[in-house]
This record gives structure tokens, sequence and C-alpha cells, in this order.
């Protein structure tokens, strides 16, 4: 392999490994173990860099009573400093880290948004190249400085306003899209608007081209209503809405189709028919999702910058702290960061649209380039093959 130089002082390697940077979550739940667990498989360091957001006192405990050993963990006080072939910590270095499992706390609410914080700074310093958030209390986070219903608003907002977030959760074979995400149910008829619709159409099919290689997406919308309102008897917002949005979409020329009952498409076949899902609430489309996908489902904030997966289950204050929770969709979060990084880069070099660098490893006297980049782990792996990545300072909108 060759570098490939950029504007910066760094090399960039064709095969260089990906930073994953995995922020902790409320440590009152299971986010600790799951990550021990995770980052205990076989050949990760030799898969990714892992770069963990969180209290060393506190991954030492997990690791201790899951029964996990690391050989070669880099204790560092910055992203920046990560060493290749180990497990990183960036050690936040908590003041409370008094532990009540299943209980959320001020104390663990500080220390989730303090490692976000963190993550979100290292990420857009280009320190880290992914991120994947362990869950947190939406409860325990709230302050004077955090006033975000969750991960998607906050990092929306730490984006900037031209970009347009949206939540997706993802398996090896069901997509699934959010028109409004955490938002009241009394308070969903007033936001899906025809313009937030089509606004969801042309984000989703975007994403599904740039992020999961798809040439042409088709995508299905599905209903507000019960059995699509009946014709207007449960409700006029397929009538009013939804069908004049996917007109709208129709003649920019996207492949979007419906309105289709909620309950009827998942329950058949129709699902595999298309590239991707659009629930119009949270529930709607999330339910039905863990449903099918069980612990295999990743949750994706699209039309961000930066990459960001999670897993698609919360706290689960009831397994906290007992050796019970499985890491399985943590790994799973972890894997598809990778695969849609790089699919990511690699529409942004054929459309002649690089990505912001990976951050290249500062090279020690005598020594060359940090080297060796694993291939596509996931299942979804369309295109083949390792592009050139570029930095670019400037916003890439979505």
């Amino acid at each position: 392999m060759f570098p490939i130089k950029n504007n910066s002082k760094h090399y960039i390697m064709m095969d260089e490994k990906i930073r994953v940077g995995i922020t902790h979550g409320d440590f009152n739940g299971i986010g600790y173990e799951v990550i021990v667990k995770a980052l205990a498989a076989d050949g990760i360091t030799e898969l990714m860099t892992p770069v963990v957001f969180c209290d060393r006192r506190l991954f030492d405990r997990a690791c201790k009573e899951a029964g996990v050993q690391f050989q070669g963990l880099n204790i560092i006080s910055s992203a920046e400093d990560a060493e290749d072939g180990a497990v990183n910590i960036v050690d936040l270095c908590l003041q409370d880290i008094s532990v009540t499992p299943g209980q959320p706390t001020a104390a663990s609410g500080a220390a989730a948004v303090k490692a976000l914080e963190e993550a979100v700074s290292a990420v857009s310093e280009n320190d880290i190249d992914v991120l994947v958030t362990a869950p947190i209390s939406k409860e325990a986070v709230q302050s004077d400085s955090f006033c975000f219903p969750g991960h998607t608003e906050f990092l929306n907002a730490r984006a900037g306003e031209e970009y347009k977030a949206q939540m997706i959760l993802f398996d090896d074979r069901l997509r699934v899209a959010l028109v409004t995400t955490h938002l009241a149910i009394a308070d969903v008829p007033a936001a899906i608007t025809r313009e937030r619709v089509l606004e969801s159409i042309r984000t989703f099919d975007r994403v599904l081209r740039k992020d999961f290689a798809v040439t042409r997406p088709k995508i299905a919308v599905l209903a507000l209503n019960p059995h699509c309102g009946d014709g207007g008897l449960l409700g006029r917002e397929e009538k009013e809405v939804i069908a004049p949005a996917l007109a709208d979409a129709a003649e920019e020329g996207f492949l979007a189709f419906g309105p289709f009952a909620a309950d009827g498409f998942f329950a058949g076949e129709a699902r595999n028919r298309y590239d991707g899902v659009i629930a119009m609430y949270h529930d709607q489309g999330l339910a039905p999702f863990k449903a099918l996908a069980g612990e295999f489902g990743v949750n994706f904030t699209a039309g961000l910058p930066w990459v960001r997966t999670s897993p698609d289950h919360g706290t689960a204050y009831d397994k906290a702290w007992k050796d019970m929770a499985s890491e399985v969709s943590m790994r799973e979060a972890i894997y598809k960061a990778i695969d849609i990084f790089r699919c990511r880069r690699n529409f942004l070099e054929a459309s002649g649209n690089p990505l912001r660098k990976m951050k290249s490893e500062k090279p020690e006297k005598g020594k060359g380039e940090r080297k060796s980049g694993p291939e596509n782990h996931g299942k979804e792996k369309k295109n083949s093959g390792e592009n050139p990545v570029q930095e670019v300072r400037g916003k890439e909108a979505e």
C-alpha cells in the first residue's frame, strides 16, 4: 500500500485502521458490560482501533464482573494519542462513580454527557473516525446545559442546523427510518406535514445510496392512522398529507410508494420488496423492527457529517451489573459503523466529494505511518477495494 497525501501534515494509508470511538452511556445501566464483552471478541483490535470514553475504574470493575481480561490497555487523556493494536481508554476521571445499578442518577447522567461531549469533540477533530454510543437515560442527562430528548437531537445540534438528522434502525434485512423521533404521541399528527414527509424521503434516498450502497432505492412509506385512515373515517392525514408528499416525490424521481397500513406491512412479506421503510413516528417503526431484528438491530443517526451508531436497546436497568446483558447489538453497532464509513467513503470518492480524512497516528522517529486495516466485516458490503481518503474541512451537507 502507498500513502495518500492530504492537506494536513499527516499521510493517510489506504488500508489504515478505522478508529471507533465508544461512549460508556449511563454507568448505572448495561453500557460498561456490553462494551467490555463486545471488545473481548477475538481479533477485535485487528479489525479496528477502539477508543473508549469512560472512567478507567468502572471499566476495570466491569471487566472483573464479566470475567474479561485485556492485554495491552492503553490509558490516555486524549483520543489523539490512541494506538493501534490496543483497547484505548480515554479516562474521564469522574469525580463521582457511585454506582447504583438500575437507578438513573444525576451523577450517571452527567457522566454520560461528559463522555458524549468528549467523543463528539474527538470525531469533529478527526481524532476518531466513527462514533458508537452506549445507551443513556434521557431523564438523567437533562440539565441546564443538556436539554435534548436524546442522542439524535444532541448530535444534530452539534453538527449544525444545515444538517437534518434522520433516525434509522436496521439489520441485514430491514431498514426503518422515522419522520418524527422522540415526540409525544399527542404531538405527532401536527408534526406530520407534506414537506416533512417529502424531506424524509429525500434524505432516506440519499442515505441508502451513500451509506448502504443501494443504487436505486425503493422506499415504502407507512400511513399514520389504522387502515390508512379508512377513507377518512379514522383520519385524513393519508389523503391530505402523505399521498400528496408521495406525488411530490414521484415528480422528483424518487421511487417511494404507499401509504401502507403499518400492521399489514410488517406482518407480511411486502417489506422484503423495499430497500427501506419510512414510519411516521417512533413506536410505529421501532416496535415491529425490534421484534423482527431481535438483538441484531442497530440504531444509526444518518444525515450527519459523522457516522454514529448505537445498540438498538436502552439502558436495561433490570440487568445492570449482573453479568446478564448480551453484547450482540453493541458488537453489531461497531461492525456496522465500520461498514457505513467504508460505503460512505467509496460513494464520496466516486462522486468527487471526498470524505473528511481519517486521523493518522503520529509516527515515531524511524517508523512509518500506521498501516493495515480490516476488510469490510458486515454482510451488507456492496463495494470492494479501498479508495483514498482525503481531508475535507468544509461541511458535507446532506
